[in-house]
């Protein structure tokens, strides 16, 4: 099998960027991305694939040919290879996954030597706010909105928590309010516990530089914050926000015609694995579990053997449950592990480092490839103040859409210090 490697990773700040347009989010994460790979525009011939994630363009009345759109610019001016292949991705808040998955492939089955994979997203938008609604409204199922309904109002008598939806949040976090309501009644988590995740994560975040939110809060601070759903709070959400990421991906023998100042930054990919989520049982473990399984498979490593995570917790909860979704701690400890300090910054197993979703943000599109780029850093050593000392292993767990309690898709990535 062919080793597939990292050669350069970009990531925009996220925040609120509403007169940043996708094209100038698209061409900032790719000029940054060659940069970081050691690519000059006028050697990104090297290009030979790319793959473009998106979820929201189709609101801005362009619902096809996204990438070609974005990048007609930076072909004009020579910066972009003319005539390279450009397939449009959309796998909901795993789009840019799906993306970097496409890219991988095309490395490992030798179709090309070097694949760009970007990621972009606009989640803000004053001038017409019904938008943001739309963007989301396509990560569940729209054809058919009564199965769901049914699943919720059914599930809602054994979560001990009704299913009801209301303003000024969207149907996810009610449905991560309810998933995370049964595990408080099925193993004794607390809502300090979920507190406990969201106030390590905004400290994390106040860490990084490209995040949305930097600043700290404590426990209790998270726990006073507005309700959105018991028991969530604000705090413990993902914001809205705009960005972009990218990652260029290439072979063992491309890699070898780089400077070695580039070569010694690479990061292998050890395993890219997907799974397709369904309407499970409550007490049923969801499709990252399966994805997970599939990449320690191909990987040959265990969950042990991982030195940090970056994980989806679009809310805090998601994150104590991944966590035992990855079997990163057993089943029904995912609370305890994180309030135990284990997932902290100088822990045993330092997870979203980066600030995760809830502090470092969450633009649906580019969410995956900005874990891709805070794995690249870790394992590098480029971390500075956030670090995790001697890194050399890291998992990435990116889900996206809802299809009852699972997500619709979901990507796990493992990535290794090469060198």
């Amino acid at each position: 099998m062919r080793d597939v490697y990292v050669i350069g990773t970009s990531c925009t700040p996220f925040g609120k960027h509403a007169e940043r347009s996708f094209q100038d989010l698209s061409r900032q994460a790719y000029l940054e991305v060659l940069a970081d790979a050691g690519i000059t525009t006028g050697e990104a011939a090297l290009i030979e694939q790319a793959w473009f994630g998106n979820c929201g363009m189709g609101q801005w009345g362009q619902g096809g040919i996204r990438g070609q759109v974005a990048f007609t610019p930076l072909v004009e001016e020579g910066l972009f290879p003319e005539r390279v292949p450009m397939i449009n991705v959309e796998g909901g808040c795993a789009t840019a996954s799906f993306a970097f998955h496409g890219a991988w492939k095309d490395i490992l089955s030798g179709d090309a030597e070097v694949s760009l994979a970007l990621g972009v997203e606009k989640l803000v938008s004053p001038d017409d706010p019904a938008r943001t609604p739309a963007i989301f409204a396509t990560g569940i199922d729209q054809l058919d909105p009564q199965r769901w309904h049914d699943y919720y109002a059914r599930a809602g008598s054994q979560a001990g928590k009704t299913f009801d939806t209301g303003p000024g949040r969207t149907v996810f976090m009610d449905t991560y309010a309810m998933q995370a309501a049964w595990h408080m009644q099925r193993h004794g988590t607390t809502q300090r516990q979920i507190a406990a995740g969201a106030a390590k994560n905004h400290h994390h975040g106040s860490l990084n530089p490209k995040a949305q939110y930097r600043f700290e809060l404590t426990v209790d601070e998270v726990l006073a914050d507005r309700e959105v759903s018991f028991p969530l709070t604000r705090s413990m959400c993902s914001p809205l926000g705009d960005g972009a990421a990218a990652a260029i991906l290439c072979s063992g023998a491309a890699l070898a015609n780089f400077p070695k100042s580039a070569q010694s930054r690479a990061v292998r990919v050890r395993a890219s694995t997907l799974s397709g989520g369904k309407y499970r049982r409550l007490d049923e473990p969801g499709l990252s579990r399966i994805a997970a399984d599939k990449a320690y498979a191909r990987s040959g490593l265990k969950p042990g053997d991982m030195h940090l995570a970056e994980v989806h917790d679009a809310t805090s909860f998601c994150e104590l449950y991944q966590l035992e979704m990855l079997r990163l701690c057993d089943d029904g400890q995912g609370g305890r592990f994180v309030e135990s300090g284990a997932t902290s910054l100088g822990g045993r197993l330092p997870v979203n480092v980066s600030g995760g979703l809830v502090s470092k943000g969450h633009p649906v599109g580019a969410t995956g490839l900005s874990m891709v780029y805070e794995m690249c850093l870790q394992l590098r050593g480029e971390a500075e103040a956030r670090q995790v000392k001697g890194a050399s292993v890291g998992l990435i767990e990116n889900g996206g859409g809802v299809m009852g309690f699972d997500e619709a898709a979901c990507a796990i990535h493992i990535l290794e210090k090469s060198r």
